[in-house]
């Protein structure tokens, strides 16, 4: 099966009725999405990929469910190996190797996506004129966006092997052309 993105949203609509959860899921798949073209590969795939990341989260919220008892509904839904795979190296707890592209992006793009959604729900004109520094600001208050995991942020980057100023630059960027799907102030 080659998922298209019209499954994956499908898929992911179907157990996910959170608002926050599906807009995450948008972030994160245009952070991938862009990365993806950056780096010449799959676009639909890593699209998919993203979206259906923490499609399970609903009904599996706990570390000890989420994302390994996602994977076998992907799998009877016909999603591919490497987009399983994909989505379980993103979660930390399970030790799994970040070995390709696509894993080390998602991974890389799933809590700084968050966090700079979370930055863009704060300032009076979303993530329009968002720089680096005013987040890696925000990345030093812990209060702040409390559940998005700092180690993961700067980790990913690291594993990315970019620059994390660069990392925020590109995902802000990213997500500025759907920043009203997102929920965030435009203009």
């Amino acid at each position: 099966m080659n998922p298209t993105r019209e499954q994956a949203w499908a898929t992911l609509t179907r157990y996910t009725q959170s608002e926050a959860l599906r807009r995450h899921a948008l972030a994160v798949e245009a952070s991938t999405r862009a990365y993806a073209r950056r780096f010449d590969a799959d676009e639909t795939l890593w699209a998919v990929t993203a979206l259906l990341h923490d499609f399970d989260y609903e009904i599996h919220p706990t570390l000890d469910e989420h994302p390994q008892d996602g994977a076998p509904i992907l799998r009877d839904e016909g999603y591919p190996e490497d987009v399983i795979e994909a989505i379980l190296s993103h979660a930390e707890h399970l030790h799994l190797p970040r070995d390709t592209p696509l894993k080390k992006t998602l991974f890389a793009c799933d809590e700084l996506s968050g966090f700079v959604h979370a930055c863009g729900l704060v300032r009076p004109d979303g993530i329009e004129t968002l720089e680096p520094k005013s987040v890696r600001k925000k990345l030093k208050q812990p209060s702040f966006a409390a559940g998005v995991n700092r180690d993961d942020v700067y980790r990913g980057a690291e594993e990315l092997g970019v620059d994390l100023d660069e990392h925020i630059a590109f995902v802000t960027d990213a997500l500025r052309p759907i920043a009203a799907d997102l929920g965030l102030r435009t203009g």
